[in-house]
């Protein structure tokens, strides 16, 4: 059964990717507005009233913004970790949900829609309750988790042998500590469970890489802390000195922050 996938945004500014097989289309994150997302998808010839489900990482808005007005817009459900509905609830980030559409994602166990096994797993960020995202078909193994401070062993298993990954690539080490963010703020996203550098991207690609692995997305590039290009360099450097072909055989992109991402078909 093919899958198609595409990243719709990635950045502090908004994340959200989507995936569809012939039987269901769901949304990985909504962190932009719903207008936006609308727009997106319909470029891709993907109508909003048909998405089945929309996936949350965690509560922060650049992850949920959308997600609300989509859900009461198209009668969407959501899926939330236990603590992230706890958050949401508090803080009132997605408005109003039905009932019916407030789902609960527990890490580690299966929910299975059609053709299409979804599993969160948990990743190290400060945040309530936050999740990465496994989804499989009979055939493909996608993985993502665009928001950890540092590579857990739960978070390597759930990354083995997957064909297609998206996976942060925050910042550059050294612009950051040259940078003009204040002390803690540098030390919030250098820390355990804050956010993922590119050599830290790199290396851990690099320990997980397997010959299913077809297609890299680096996702969540710093705005201030990064450029795309040195993103891309460092991480395909580390990965070629591994004889992985980065950016040959294997495909290498960088999710962008305001545009989709050409359509996978696997």
């Amino acid at each position: 059964m093919p899958i198609n996938f595409c990243t719709i945004a990635s950045g502090s500014s908004g994340n959200s990717a989507f995936l569809s097989t012939d039987k269901i289309k769901i949304l990985i994150d909504a962190g932009l507005s719903g207008k936006a997302i609308e727009t997106a998808l319909a470029s891709r010839g993907v109508n909003c009233c048909d998405i089945d489900a929309i996936f949350i990482t965690h509560e922060h808005s650049d992850h949920v913004q959308g997600a609300g007005v989509l859900s009461r817009r198209f009668d969407v459900p959501i899926y939330l970790t236990k603590g992230t509905w706890s958050y949401v609830e508090q803080y009132k980030n997605l408005g109003k949900i039905a009932e019916k559409n407030r789902l609960v994602a527990i890490p580690d166990m299966p929910i299975t829609l059609e053709d299409v096994i979804i599993t969160p797993f948990s990743v190290p960020h400060d945040a309530n309750d936050p999740v990465g995202y496994t989804i499989c078909t009979e055939n493909c193994k996608i993985a993502i988790a665009t928001d950890l401070g540092h590579v857990t062993d739960d978070v390597a298993h759930n990354f083995c042998d997957a064909d297609v990954i998206m996976i942060e690539s925050n910042h550059d080490i050294d612009m950051l500590k040259n940078g003009p963010y204040p002390p803690h703020l540098k030390r919030r996203i250098l820390s355990d469970i804050g956010h993922l550098s590119n050599a830290s991207c790199g290396v851990f690609l690099a320990e997980i890489f397997s010959l299913k692995t077809k297609h890299i997305f680096l996702a969540h590039l710093s705005q201030d802390n990064n450029h795309p290009a040195l993103a891309f360099q460092t991480v395909k450097d580390i990965l070629n000195a591994k004889k992985i072909d980065a950016g040959g055989a294997v495909g290498l992109y960088l999710a962008d922050r305001n545009k989709p991402s050409a359509m996978l078909r696997m």
